[in-house]
């Protein structure tokens, strides 16, 4: 998902030094985030919010840029801070120097964060461990530009909004149809409005603490474009995980409390389809803080990772997107009929003169084959048969999107080309615009075919078909056919070969010529059906080679590559996602050993980041040290990353289902690895299903009565 600036033509062969003045995207490497959508929050490890993307967020608008705590001339010192779960942070620190009569501090000010939809609370304790009275003025100083979010992400500088006395208690801003409310409990001894100052003198004994608690609420006059998911309607089974590595645990822990924190319910609930748990409809934004509302390939990626944690996200997220699914040929939005969107927004992004995202944008090409694949993958796994055969008519239309778009690009392909000169030059998930190139580092031109686009198109033809004949509907044949055809065709033109052999392009170019570099698409080529054992081996060869894996996960771009870049957003970084589709392929396609390495790396990763993986992170691999440098624009955390360690837990225990078959699958392959092993809370056909795997590969499992358990 790169919506970023581009800051040099990119074909041109010499770059002009970058002026410190130009507009940058923000860092967020050294940022804490504390989310509960369509809020949340970011700051420095201080706790501090003061510069660049700090600040309060709600929908895509910064409640509050800045909002700094100081004690006068006493300096203060951070200790330690940082998140706790998904939406809270603690941050301490010291007043050097205040109450000390030995080396040892005295006075400490702890700082606690709480953020809900709409809300942050921020709590200031001071507590006086020393021996004397002590006293000090602290000052908390409040601002907002209430800039948009695509300016902050462009790192454009707003101007900051004069605030208004909210009697003696606090603050308040607003500007079109956006308020904001600060209020300080208890009220402060000083407020100066003009310069957003709070101040509080502050007098305390020995043993003895003082507090003040500030609430910033913030929304729209309309309502949220999408609200947060209810507390009490979770869409899922929440799964409790023991392993033998405790990194294991903590990190499918902390990713289950974030993806918790993504949801967001879809306010057209109650038009059309039937809804979901809670009687609304919900589904994961895609990530904090860039895109913190409902895209199509991120949500689908994200409710098909967990699965195994039960149906009910994937069918509010199916029935989100066929909601919204294209009606009509619209050439400024990209809508197609039977087309399921890119990404919604409250307004037009205004990036630059030449890029620019309409509310509603359909720029993407993968989207449509990844809903029909989730529909399957969801009914397999249990989703109610009335839920499904509602939806098989925009199941049917989006097979005609397959068909007709196949069919326009004359030779049989998904193809992509952005015709509004305006949108995303591409529109694949490696959707930066240098990310599709040559093996000598040539950019591919439009219209291009991806080869991964063309293995979901084989999958979701596939599926569709199973769907057709399953609820006694026609077609299902033809599709098969269909399938087999794109297979055929891809074999004959896609392949292509080095040194090391045969391996499939990662797209056609404009005049249907092999783009022919090494990346980390493979993986999601495998496990589709579109691959024969032969293919399949010789990728899982080439997913394992060092050039590809980096020890932390796979690289988009192999490092033997022109053009390679540890720090390319999808030219040498690695995505947390991209891996785990690649281990869940190999594990399906047979090949667990393949995905073992991989796994571990992403493993080892995670612990590199405090358990909650980003969006991307650096491709130096583990050769350069033992933990992954930062993306330093990353998203953190982000749906499909969250959702990458259930994922990996479902390929380690070799899980699959087959609830209208009667069947689930459990065939353990690398969890062994991290045995004694348990797992419970896990979801198949709506109840319950636990794994446990014994120091000696033993393997037990307690499945939901009805269904007959398979184990390899």
């Amino acid at each position: 998902m790169d919506t970023t600036v581009k800051a040099q033509d990119t074909n041109s062969s010499v770059t002009a030094p970058t002026s410190v003045a130009q507009d940058l995207q923000p860092f967020l490497h050294d940022a804490v985030v504390t989310l509960y959508a369509p809020s949340f929050v970011i700051s420095r490890a201080d706790g501090q919010l003061d510069g660049g993307a700090d600040g309060f967020y709600h929908g895509d608008s910064r409640a509050l840029s800045r909002l700094t705590v100081s004690t006068g001339s006493i300096p203060l010192a951070p200790v330690v801070g940082g998140f706790r779960g998904a939406d809270r942070a603690d941050f301490r620190a010291i007043l050097r120097g205040l109450g000390e009569v030995t080396p040892d501090p005295a006075v400490a000010l702890e700082r606690r964060r709480t953020v809900a939809s709409g809300r942050l609370e921020e709590s200031f304790e001071v507590s006086n461990a020393g021996t004397q009275r002590v006293g000090f003025r602290l000052t908390i100083t409040a601002a907002t530009d209430l800039a948009l979010m695509e300016r902050v992400k462009s790192g454009h500088t707003v101007d900051e909004i004069p605030a208004r006395a909210e009697e003696t208690a606090g603050l308040s801003w607003s500007r079109d149809e956006f308020a904001v409310r600060l209020v300080s409990e208890p009220a402060p001894d000083a407020l100066d409005a003009s310069e957003g100052r709070l101040s509080y003198d502050v007098e305390l004994d020995p043993g003895t603490s003082w507090t003040v608690t500030l609430r910033c609420t913030a929304g729209y006059a309309d309502g949220d474009q999408f609200p947060a998911g209810p507390a009490d309607s979770v869409p899922w089974r929440t799964p409790t995980l023991r392993s033998a590595d405790r990194r294991f645990d903590q990190w499918l822990d902390q990713s289950v409390a974030d993806a918790d924190r993504l949801r967001l319910v879809d306010p057209q609930s109650d038009e059309g389809l039937r809804v979901g748990v809670g009687g609304v409809d919900q589904f994961l934004a895609a990530g904090a803080p860039w895109f913190l509302t409902l895209f199509g390939r991120d949500s689908l990626w994200a409710a098909r990772m967990l699965l195994p944690l039960g149906t009910d996200l994937a069918a509010g997220t199916l029935r989100t997107l066929a909601r919204r699914q294209g009606g009509v040929v619209d050439p400024t939005t990209e809508e197609q009929p039977g087309k399921i969107l890119h990404e919604v927004r409250r307004g037009t992004q205004n990036f630059a003169e030449t890029f620019s995202l309409p509310p509603v944008y359909y720029g993407t090409v993968d989207a449509t084959p990844l809903w029909l694949t989730l529909l399957h993958d969801a009914w397999r796994w249990g989703m109610a048969p009335e839920q499904v055969e509602q939806l098989l008519p925009h199941a049917e239309s989006a097979l005609g999107w397959l068909r007709d778009q196949a069919e326009a690009g004359g030779d049989g392909f998904l193809k992509y080309v952005d015709r509004t000169g305006r949108g995303l030059a591409n529109q694949g998930w490696k959707d930066s615009g240098d990310s599709i190139r040559h093996r000598d580092g040539r950019l591919a031109d439009a219209p291009i075919a991806l080869c991964e686009v063309q293995a979901y198109a084989y999958e979701a033809a596939r599926g569709g078909a199973a769907l057709l004949r399953e609820f006694g509907r026609p077609g299902a044949d033809g599709w098969e056919e269909w399938a087999d055809g794109l297979a055929t065709r891809f074999r004959n033109r896609f392949w292509v070969e080095d040194e090391r052999g045969a391996y499939p392009a990662v797209a056609l170019d404009r005049d249907g010529r092999p783009v022919d570099s090494v990346t980390s698409g493979f993986g999601h080529l495998l496990g589709t059906g579109l691959l024969n054992r032969e293919e399949s081996a010789a990728l899982a060869a080439r997913l394992t080679g060092p050039d590809l894996d980096s020890g932390h996960g796979l690289r988009t771009l192999s490092s033997d590559s022109v053009g390679f870049n540890p720090f390319g957003y999808h030219i040498g970084s690695i995505w947390p996602h991209d891996t785990a589709i690649a281990v869940h392929g190999l594990v399906k396609a047979g090949f667990p050993d393949a995905a073992a390495p991989l796994a571990a790396g992403l493993l080892t990763a995670s612990a590199g980041f405090a358990a909650r993986l980003p969006e991307l992170f650096a491709g130096h691999g583990a050769e350069a040290g033992p933990h992954p440098a930062p993306y330093p624009a990353s998203c953190r955390p982000q749906a499909w990353a969250a959702a990458s360690a259930v994922s990996v837990l479902g390929a380690s225990l070799g899980l699959d289902a087959d609830v209208p078959g009667g069947t689930v699958t459990v065939a353990p392959t690398f969890a062994r690895t991290y045995a004694p092993l348990t797992v419970t809370g896990l979801q198949v056909g709506g109840e319950q299903l636990d794994v446990a795997v014994a120091a000696d590969g033993t393997v037990s499992v307690a499945a939901p009565e009805g269904l007959t358990v398979v184990m390899a």
